[in-house]
């Protein structure tokens, strides 16, 4: 299975030249897997609840229709993301795609920093998505920083974790080395680059985008400060098994009826 990811510099509420970033990028790709960063079509650096709110959509607009595009052109499934509206909250979330169809959004369940202010906390239960004979476990960001996020995507079955980034802390590169190798998955941490100055906030966003594998070992490295895409070819099959060696297991070596904290 080919994989890889996209690191672009988004700009701020300029929808149509992030979407020509993406494209320009891919031009003449092919692959099975394309992970975009988190909220790449948008940016990231709001100043008000309503700016983030007019940014919004659903799993039908427009960056649903791009992405759908995208896959037709790469040949791959697509995971990105957008700022999801669903009544009258709004969601930092991903959605995955195929040239036909929305497979389904996940939505953020660990919010950063000011992302509080602006977005609801995910309110999905973790899934994975069934695509091209692979299982597919989506997080974004932060979400890192909490091993249960990983752990329960590789319990109901992840072959790759799709992991949108818009990172700002120097940290989740090396993490993803252990959370992958503990649990025996693969990963595609798709970050962007960048500034972004606005209101109070001036984040420096850290690229190095990564392809993890189950085995700990790094795949791909982008650039901290170059927009970039990469590709690898994996086989999935090499994520399914739980063994360390003939004794040890990953999964049916948890000792959970001694985990609990009641």
């Amino acid at each position: 299975m080919k994989i890889g990811y996209v690191q672009t510099s988004p700009i701020f509420s300029e929808k149509t030249q992030n979407f020509e970033q993406v494209e320009n990028l891919l031009e003449d790709t092919k692959a099975d897997l394309i992970v975009l960063p988190e909220l790449f079509a948008t940016g990231y650096t709001f100043i008000s609840k309503e700016e983030a709110e007019s940014r919004a959509e659903n799993a039908e607009g427009e960056t649903a229709k791009f992405l759908k595009g995208l896959a037709e052109k790469t040949s791959a499934v697509v995971v990105g993301g957008f700022i999801e509206k669903d009544g009258n909250q709004i969601f930092n979330s991903s959605m995955i795609v195929s040239d036909s169809e929305v497979f389904g959004t996940y939505r953020k369940l660990h919010l950063y920093y000011k992302e509080k202010l602006w977005f609801s906390p995910g309110n999905k239960p973790l899934k994975i998505y069934e695509v091209k004979n692979t299982k597919v476990g989506i997080m974004i960001c932060f979400d890192w920083f909490f091993p249960e996020t990983i752990r329960s995507l590789a319990l109901l079955g992840a072959d790759i974790i799709a992991h949108p980034a818009n990172l700002v802390l120097p940290y989740c590169q090396k993490a993803m080395i252990t959370r992958c190798l503990v649990n025996r998955v693969f990963a595609v941490t798709s970050n962007r680059i960048g500034n972004e100055a606005r209101g109070e906030d001036n984040f420096a966003f850290t690229g190095r985008s990564q392809i993890t594998s189950y085995n700990g070992e790094v795949l791909s490295s982008a650039p901290k400060d170059k927009s970039h895409i990469d590709f690898v070819e994996i086989d999935v099959k090499q994520a399914r098994d739980k063994n360390i060696n003939k004794y040890n297991n990953v999964i049916k070596d948890r000792r959970t009826e001694l985990y609990s904290l009641e």
